[in-house]
């Protein structure tokens, strides 16, 4: 518990800066967008129906999905742009919609007053109208803040830092103690900055100019603060290099191996964990990410979609030439291992048990029930689902359960399913004692583990120098172990890197006398 806490503290700076830089500009830019067009929609209301229908609509559209569309939108960019257009967009309908409710809730004694002075519609504005409806519209001030924050936990799919950072790797690897974390720092921080936004409401209602001072004040001190981290490191950008990974226990604990051999080199690393493989491809792509690691068989099976495969080199050679001439992309080599799909079982003491994916009709047939079969969430909506049940199951009634990965295993060694699709290089395959079933007719292409390299990357000198060590020294049981350390022993991904480095360095000495 006390190395977990340490390694969150540790990160805590610059995933709460990046969430502070997220949110706040965010803010910023919605307010600076809301403000106006509620102005001109007090004014007419018809064009105060459109914007507010339209600014409805926005909010409707899943916030994943609106991440990962900005990335399209904005030509391949991840990290901070995508998650800042997508924050504004989702801001802009408390704030224009409570600046239409506060204007026009303005008393039309007061205007029609402020009209007898002679006062222009300029005037009646910003010194009657505004001020007076200046409570109502920092009250969408706060519900825009809150929902900006919480919303920018969800820009780790798209390559932004923020605490929600601690939430994704926290679930993919179950250490809860870092999912706890990452909502706790996310809920004091959304509970300060609402704080003192309200108080800014506060002194608006009380016309109270000394308490709008402090409030102010202590607002800008806090979000000063909080920018600090990511303002260092936008000045020290020279020779940053930013690894991105995908949301599971491998990738964390490969992407943070590739930081410390680049750190070795005096490189800085920039960690982007927990993205989607096609968003990665596209930041690797537009030179927006360094390096990362890819598998052949997705690069094979959801962009190439081949019919059948041959050999495994054969297959490599044709992903790497594939990954170069369509995204540009170079490949640096093989790690060693391969993370494959393959059926697992826990087998039975006494009785029969499967050898072959081939016996899975018999194994159905035993059990005189549906067979229960669990995989990962994306699993049975691929190619290589319908294949094994034309190879394997035709004909034999299934049970599927789509899961998230860190579950199935429990699943299958407690008896909840009768069969799996694992990852080959899963820790908990070897510790809950899991069976492979033989793929006889390969249904699955291989899944080496490549390393990859952005094109501008792969030309900076130095770079692949570094990572070379890795290439080619991790076999199977290796990254098993290593898994196995986060996934079971509850080691953080930095230490088990740490030590897989240790142990890939002792392969690499002379044997003694030699």
């Amino acid at each position: 518990m006390n190395e977990q806490l340490a390694d969150l503290l540790e990160t805590l700076p610059a995933y709460l800066g990046g969430h502070m830089l997220l949110s706040v500009s965010a803010l910023v830019a919605a307010l600076a967008v809301s403000l106006p067009l509620g102005i001109a929609a007090s004014r007419r209301p018809k064009l105060a129906e459109a914007i507010l229908a339209v600014a409805g609509v926005i909010q409707t559209v899943p916030s994943l999905a609106l991440l990962g569309l900005m990335v399209l939108v904005l030509g391949g960019l991840i990290g901070f742009w995508p998650a800042f257009l997508a924050l504004v967009l989702y801001s802009v309908l408390p704030i224009v919609a409570n600046t239409v409710i506060g204007i026009r809730g303005v008393d039309p004694a007061l205007t029609e007053a402020a009209r007898g002075l002679g006062m222009s519609d300029s005037q009646m504005l910003w010194r009657v109208e505004l001020p007076l409806a200046a409570p109502v519209i920092l009250g969408g001030v706060r519900s825009a803040t809150v929902l900006a924050v919480g919303t920018a936990t969800l820009a780790t799919p798209v390559g932004g830092q923020s605490l929600g950072n601690y939430i994704f790797e926290g679930l993919s690897t179950l250490n809860h103690t870092a999912t706890v974390f990452g909502c706790v720092m996310a809920a004091l921080l959304a509970v300060v900055l609402d704080q003192l936004v309200r108080l800014l409401e506060v002194a608006a209602r009380r016309r109270s100019r000394p308490l709008a001072t402090v409030a102010a004040s202590v607002l800008a001190l806090v979000t000063v603060g909080g920018l600090v981290q990511p303002a260092l490191a936008w000045a020290d950008r020279g020779e940053r290099v930013v690894i991105v990974g995908a949301p599971f226990t491998e990738q964390y604990v490969l992407t943070r191996a590739m930081a410390c051999r680049l750190e070795a080199h005096s490189f800085r690393p920039d960690l982007r964990d927990g993205m989607s493989y096609g968003i990665m491809l596209e930041g690797l792509r537009h030179n927006q990410a360094d390096c990362g690691v890819l598998y052949t068989g997705d690069v094979w099976t959801l962009l190439m979609k081949p019919r059948g495969f041959t050999t495994q080199q054969r297959d490599y050679g044709a992903v790497k030439d594939f990954l170069e001439r369509e995204y540009g992309v170079v490949c640096l080599g093989k790690f060693g291992f391969e993370d494959a799909y393959r059926r697992a079982i826990k087998p039975k003491k006494d009785g029969w048990n499967p050898a072959s994916s081939a016996d899975l009709k018999q194994l159905q047939a035993n059990l005189g029930r549906p067979l229960r079969i669990g995989g990962d969430t994306m699993f049975f909506g691929r190619d290589e689902w319908r294949d094994l049940k034309a190879r394997y199951l035709p004909g034999v009634p299934v049970e599927t359960a789509a899961m998230d990965q860190t579950l199935m295993y429990d699943a299958v060694a407690g008896g909840q399913l009768d069969v799996i699709v694992a990852y080959t290089s899963d820790g908990r395959v070897p510790y809950y004692g899991l069976q492979l079933l033989d793929d006889p007719h390969k249904v699955f292409p291989p899944y080496d583990a490549i390393l990859v390299a952005s094109p501008a990357a792969a030309r900076r000198p130095g770079l692949q120098e570094a990572l070379q060590p890795l290439i080619g020294w991790v076999d199977l049981e290796t990254m098993q172990r290593a898994n196995q350390w986060v996934d079971v022993e509850k080691r953080s991904p930095r230490k088990a890197a740490a030590d897989l480095l240790k142990q890939l360095e002792l392969r690499r000495q002379p044997a003694p006398g030699k």
